[in-house]
């Protein structure tokens, strides 16, 4: 049971009479929760979109938000996200709006809240385990190599979907659901 008050919708929490039929993915990623808090899902690029990262369980284990991070190196993404999860659990997690100097290589990271319409096509694991979103999540945004953030004049607008948007109110780009 997760802390905090009631239980929350997830898996753990809530008997929805399919645990026979579990797939593997959500079977390991239940074993993930329960022996360390969370667990990390990676994405790896494909055709014209970059890879991307996102946590499940962080809200189950510590009432925190679940996390994501997209256009680096999923493995970077991983460790960032696995540092920002035991910030989480020591109650220390990124809030909304929150600018955190030094997350990703050096660089400060802004935090922004996800609009729900973005949970089934970038978050289909963390649908899938916590049966009844919204739940809050935060992406991780983080500046190109000359510290422009995607919304500034000169950054990258295509490596990060810019979540924090309905998807109809999203600048063209690869992120859009297909």
């Amino acid at each position: 049971m997760s802390p905090g008050g009631p239980p929350c919708n997830c898996v753990l929490c809530h008997d929805y009479g399919d645990r026979h039929r579990m797939d593997t993915f959500l079977l390991r990623t239940i074993v993930h929760i329960s022996e360390y808090g969370w667990s990390v899902v990676l994405v790896q690029p494909e055709r014209d979109r970059p890879g991307w990262a996102y946590t499940i369980g962080l809200w189950h284990s510590h009432r925190a938000p679940e996390l994501a991070m997209f256009g680096a190196d999923v493995y970077e993404t991983e460790e960032i996200l696995n540092t920002l999860g035991r910030a989480s659990a020591a109650g220390a997690g990124p809030l909304d709006g929150e600018r955190r100097p030094e997350t990703v290589r050096g660089h400060d990271a802004v935090f922004r809240s996800v609009d729900a319409r973005w949970y089934r096509p970038l978050f289909p694991g963390a649908v899938s385990f916590h049966r009844r979103p919204p739940l809050p999540f935060l992406q991780l945004v983080w500046p190109d190599d000359a510290n422009a953030f995607p919304w500034d004049p000169d950054g990258k607008r295509t490596t990060q979907p810019w979540t924090w948007l309905p998807p109809a109110h999203h600048p063209p780009s690869p992120w859009l659901p297909r």
